[in-house]
């Protein structure tokens, strides 16, 4: 299991990682392959600011809103290439990050001292 301070360190190392992607990769053509990864990354990010766990800033979403949101992302990401048609351009990354995207909440521990 994945306790909650442990998952938010990994909410923030995705959403920067989603954010910088396209320009690693060489992916941002400023097409649908760029600026969806990008704007998952930001919904990451504040959704982590603001969800009831020990990294955020204001205790405001439910964990387990949260770790519903992080799999629908990740369900988006991880079959974008094929259903927006840019498999290929690139696929793997958002294959990759999409496929973790639900690993990682369904690994988590929705037990755990989230509002601390």
């Amino acid at each position: 299991m994945i306790d909650t301070k442990t998952h938010g360190i990994i909410d923030y190392v995705t959403g920067a990682l989603l954010l910088v992607a396209p320009y690693l990769f060489n992916f941002a053509t400023g097409g649908i392959e760029q600026w969806l990864p990008q704007l998952l990354g930001v919904l990451i990010i504040v959704m982590s600011l603001l969800t009831r766990y020990e990294l955020s800033v204001a205790k405001v979403i439910p964990l387990k809103v949260h770790l519903g949101v992080d799999m629908a992302g990740g369900a988006l990401l991880a079959v974008s290439p094929w259903l927006f048609g840019f498999a290929d351009i690139i696929w793997w990354p958002h294959l990759l990050v999409g496929l973790l995207e639900i690993v990682v909440p369904l690994m988590t521990d929705r037990t755990a001292r989230a509002s601390t």
